[in-house]
C-alpha cells in the first residue's frame, strides 16, 4: 500500500493504491508511524494514479493534521488536478499549510529548501 525513502533529507512516502473506506484508518496510521520514525524530516506524500481515490485523500488529510501538530512540513504530490483541488479545499488550516504539487521533484526541492 505504501513505500518510503529519504531523498535529499526529505521523507518521501508513496501511496500506490487507494485503500478503500475499510483501509483508510490503517493507511493513515501507517503514514503516521513512518512520519513519527523520521520526525525531523519534512514529508512529501506521493499519491500515484491508482491511489487518487477518496479514501487515500482522507488518510493523507489525517496525516497532515498529525504533521501540523508536530510542526512538520508536509506536501502532497498527485498528477490529478481534481484530487489536488480536493486536498487544497479540505486541508486543515489551523496549522501548517498543506502544500500540493503536481510533480514529485518540485515537492522534494521545495521541502528541502524550506527545511534548510
Amino acid at each position: 500500500m505504501l513505500s518510503y525513502c529519504l531523498k535529499h533529507e526529505v521523507l518521501v512516502i508513496t501511496v500506490d493504491q487507494d485503500p478503500g473506506i475499510d483501509g483508510r484508518a490503517e493507511l493513515a496510521n501507517r503514514i503516521a508511524d513512518v512520519v513519527d520514525a523520521h520526525r525531523t524530516s519534512p514529508v512529501v506524500v506521493e499519491l500515484t494514479d491508482e491511489a487518487a481515490g477518496g479514501a487515500a485523500v482522507s488518510a493523507v488529510l489525517r496525516a497532515h493534521q498529525l504533521c501540523s501538530r508536530l510542526g512538520i512540513l508536509m506536501s502532497v504530490v498527485t498528477h490529478s488536478a481534481p484530487v489536488r483541488r480536493m486536498l487544497e479545499n479540505n486541508a486543515d488550516t489551523r496549522g501548517a499549510r498543506l502544500v500540493v504539487h503536481a510533480r514529485t521533484d518540485t515537492a522534494i526541492s521545495t521541502a528541502f529548501a524550506a527545511a534548510a
